[in-house]
């Protein structure tokens, strides 16, 4: 690989971008491609370029034709859960085996311990401030669990301004109305808010917390593969 390929590449690994690796195993040239944006040596024809993206969306490499091999290069995907409560602790494990690394915000420390959450990276710090520290990008979810609108409010404000593929936050429907008038009185428009999933989770009839978990897993792989309706 050339020098200058390679800066190119380790650049985008150090700041979470996505991009795959494109050699031509017949030449060995090779192309650097973005969900945008292609470099390198080597050229390749709009079909070839269509199923490397979408090799690096499905997080999948291998062989395009018989000929260029793509290496994909992306950022984990998160999931950052704000609330330690118990459909937390359901969600946690379930999001791990999903290939999510997840991480819990709750600044209640007796509720965010290693106890309740076992290998699971956790953050007291307030909401707002813990999302800034982490930095939320295209492949992160976001969902508030709390029902407490001092912890939710300010995480969803920080989600909006993200570019959190997912941001959901549960509760009833009257109770999302009222969260949608806050952020509106806060400075949100319309269109912003309707990033927000809310009431939380598909609609599969969920009752326990495990369910309810299951189903807000459902809802942030469906938007993640685009099938949400």
């Amino acid at each position: 690989m050339r020098r200058r390929l390679l800066d190119r590449l380790l650049a985008a690994r150090a700041a979470g971008q996505p991009v795959a690796l494109v050699t031509d195993l017949g030449t060995g040239q090779q192309a650097l491609v973005y969900p945008d944006a292609i470099e390198g040596e080597t050229g390749l024809w709009d079909e070839d370029l269509a199923l490397a993206r979408q090799m690096l969306a499905e997080d999948r490499s291998g062989l395009v034709g018989e000929s260029l091999f793509v290496q994909v290069n992306n950022p984990p995907l998160r999931l950052v859960v704000v609330g330690a409560v118990h459909i937390a602790q359901a969600l946690a494990p379930l999001a791990s085996l999903a290939g999510y690394a997840v991480t819990v915000i709750d600044p209640r420390g007796t509720f965010a311990t290693e106890a309740r959450f076992p290998g699971v990276a956790l953050s007291t710090d307030w909401p707002d401030e813990a999302l800034t520290a982490l930095q939320p990008d295209a492949r992160t979810a976001i969902v508030t669990l709390t029902h407490d609108p001092k912890l939710d409010d300010p995480a969803l404000e920080a989600a909006l301004g993200s570019a959190a593929f997912y941001i959901g936050a549960l509760g009833s429907k009257k109770t999302h109305a009222k969260r949608l008038e806050r952020l509106r009185s806060a400075g949100f428009q319309d269109n912003a808010l309707s990033r927000i999933h809310g009431p939380l989770g598909l609609a599969i009839g969920a009752k326990t917390q495990a369910e309810i978990a299951v189903s807000i897993l459902a809802q942030v792989i469906a938007a993640r593969r685009g099938s949400l309706p």
